[in-house]
């Protein structure tokens, strides 16, 4: 799926590193799924979470509506959704707000092709079609990060926000978010994360230098991904 901060691109290397020590039967937990294109990559059982209630809407009615086949979404229906999301199901609220947008940024304009050459609707269809069966099995729901019911033990990775980059909806504590983290090691789970700079006590396991491009104008950007374990 496409989503803004997708780890699809790097989830080769990190799932190795986050997985290697994982029990039979032990939980595989994401706090921040997003897109799921890391989830999506994961043997059950498997947790997914996320506080947009449009996007977990959508990635439900990808386990029971198959083959997906969502209505067409002009730039016209775009907008009305956007303007009148009590109207449309949530599911397609989130199929429009992330899929058909510019950089997958929930509602942040709908993605045309000026050059005629590519029909970014018909892709954004056949990319949830491809994610359909990876899917399958995992436990969904839509709930602030700290109120999720994580079972005993699991391996918890989390994708929340960056600390100083653009945010999807509210402001997020990244503080707040420390001290979760820190309670649920003490609770037994395994804890990594990705992020830019994190506190001390969280250990670099990885890092790559990548390119993205959320920028209407086209200019690229790098940065290094890190995945932090929590020691």
């Amino acid at each position: 799926m496409k989503y803004m901060g997708s780890k699809n691109r790097i989830a080769k290397y990190i799932l190795p590193i986050i997985l290697k020590d994982r029990k039979p039967n032990q939980w595989y937990v994401e706090p921040f799924c997003g897109g799921c294109n890391s989830l999506d990559k994961a043997q059950n059982p498997r947790i997914g979470n996320d506080s947009n209630r449009y996007l977990v809407a959508l990635l439900k009615e990808l386990q029971t509506q198959i083959p997906f086949s969502p209505p067409h979404v002009g730039e016209q229906e775009y907008k009305d959704i956007q303007k009148n999301k009590e109207k449309y199901p949530d599911w397609l609220v989130g199929y429009a707000g992330f899929n058909l947008s510019f950089a997958a940024k929930f509602f942040g304009g709908y993605r045309r092709d000026k050059a005629g050459v590519r029909n970014y609707e018909n892709e954004a269809q056949q990319n949830l079609l491809a994610q359909q069966n990876l899917l399958v099995g995992i436990d969904f729901y839509c709930m602030v990060y700290k109120t999720l019911s994580i079972p005993e033990k699991s391996i918890v990775y989390c994708d929340p926000p960056y600390k100083g980059t653009t945010q999807y909806k509210d402001t997020f504590d990244h503080f707040a978010f420390y001290a979760w983290c820190r309670e649920m090691k003490r609770k037994g789970h395994t804890i990594f994360v990705s992020e830019y700079s994190m506190p001390n006590d969280f250990i670099c396991v990885w890092e790559k230098e990548v390119s993205s491009n959320l920028d209407v104008s086209g200019k690229g950007k790098r940065a290094t991904e890190k995945l932090f374990e929590l020691k």
